[in-house]
């Protein structure tokens, strides 16, 4: 995302989610299809973490997602959601709570 304001921001509903499931994205090389646990459901999500990430070690994860955005087809697969992550020169970090949280609960 780029430069948004802080009442943009404030609107976004970050939620704690646990990664049940990866796999290769089956259109792009640098692309996971990720299943999340939300709580009261479970969605699907691409994201583009490949480069950094091996799916075995994303699996069980705890991670902080954006829920409230409309969902987008991204090369052919549907993605309800966005992961958060930090990029720098050394590569990507997946953002993740301090300590275990329930999958579903607000991150605020």
């Amino acid at each position: 995302m780029d430069n948004i304001s802080f009442e943009e921001f404030k609107k976004m509903d970050l939620r704690c989610a646990r990664i049940l499931e990866v796999q290769d994205h089956p259109n792009a090389d640098k692309l996971y299809v990720i299943k999340i646990d939300l709580g009261a459901e479970t969605r699907q999500l691409v994201a583009g973490i490949k480069p950094w990430y091996n799916k075995e070690e994303l699996v069980g994860r705890d991670i902080v997602v954006i829920t409230n955005l409309e969902p987008r087809v991204i090369r052919g697969m549907e993605s309800k959601g966005m992961l958060l992550a930090a990029q720098d020169e050394a590569g990507v970090c997946i953002l993740v709570p301090e300590k275990p949280a329930k999958p579903g609960s607000a991150v605020s």
